[in-house]
């Protein structure tokens, strides 16, 4: 295949990929429809990350709700072999690795949020953040097709190095647990304010877990991004600047935001430990760490310039 059909291909597997995934999400959208609470029904006992079981909120599941989740897992799971096509047929197009603008940042991204849920799926009794995950990339991928694609080319010479694909590939795989613990997080302050009311057992709250067992999961991702991130933005990102631009750190805006992120989830997962917090005020921490996270790849792209201003294209 030449260069071209290989672009072409990416686009179609990409577009391809999101028809997919919203069909996932209306079969994950019937799940929860379906989802009903008899009253005084017995709870399953699941496990949340690194805690043993305990009982949760997720009674027996009808046949048709068991078969609308199995088959949103099911479909999430080919969107995602499909983006992974427009992905790797994207870097065969610009004869590069995929990473080297919005556009491809975006539809990468995406594959590394729906790598970490369907990973953790694999472990823990997670379906219900399909929904959530499945809306998520949908919207993610209508903007990079509709508003961010451009051709395929290749990167300014300075970047050409394998530390690119060491600093890129750490910080979308941090990025993709920083998602999936950003939805929990959310969906934590909503079970929280449900059980609050006592309308936990009610609407749309009576489809997740308890509290406690979202507060774990939200706080295992985030304890296995961090990590990375640190690794990628603070050990391989300044050795690949040392080799692009002649400096490990020069105070570049996408640097100064990268540290930031790296505060926020630092405070938070300080917090937790040393000073127990838990619950809504660690939520909201790591919505803020999140929110820094998305400043650093969309406005600093967009409009901070310096010398990452070439990932903004």
């Amino acid at each position: 295949m030449t260069t071209v059909q290989y672009a072409q291909f990416s686009n179609t597997a990409v577009m391809f990929a999101a028809i997919v995934y919203s069909l996932a999400l209306l079969a994950h959208v019937a799940e929860w429809a379906m989802h009903r609470t008899p009253k005084g029904a017995k709870v399953l006992a699941t496990v949340g990350v690194g805690s043993p079981a305990e009982p949760d909120r997720l009674p027996q599941a009808s046949y048709g709700e068991e078969f609308a989740g199995r088959f949103g897992v099911a479909l999430t799971t080919l969107g995602f072999a499909l983006n992974v096509a427009g992905m790797v047929s994207r870097g065969l197009a610009a004869e590069r690795v995929p990473w080297g603008n919005m556009y491809e940042f975006v539809i990468t991204g995406c594959v590394a949020t729906v790598a970490t849920y369907l990973v953790l799926l694999r472990f823990q009794p997670i379906r219900w953040l399909g929904l959530p995950v499945n809306a998520l990339v949908v919207v993610l991928l209508m903007i990079a097709v509709l508003l961010l694609d451009i051709p395929a080319g290749p990167l300014v010479p300075a970047l050409h190095s394998y530390w690119l694909y060491i600093h890129v590939t750490a910080a979308l795989l941090a990025t993709g647990a920083f998602t999936i613990g950003a939805l929990a997080s959310l969906l934590y302050l909503y079970r929280t304010r449900a059980e609050a009311r006592g309308t936990g057992d009610d609407g749309l709250s009576s489809r997740l877990p308890g509290a406690e067992s979202i507060d774990r999961i939200a706080y295992g991702v985030h304890a296995f991004g961090f990590p990375v991130w640190t690794f990628a933005a603070l050990i391989a990102g300044p050795i690949w600047a040392r080799y692009a631009w002649g400096r490990y750190w020069g105070w570049d805006p996408k640097e100064v935001w990268a540290f930031i992120t790296w505060v926020a989830y630092a405070a938070y997962l300080h917090a937790r430990a040393t000073a127990g917090w838990r619950g809504k005020r660690a939520a909201i921490l790591a919505l803020i760490g999140f929110a820094t996270l998305l400043f650093n790849f969309v406005g600093i792209n967009l409009w901070g310039g310096g010398l990452h201003s070439y990932s903004g294209k």
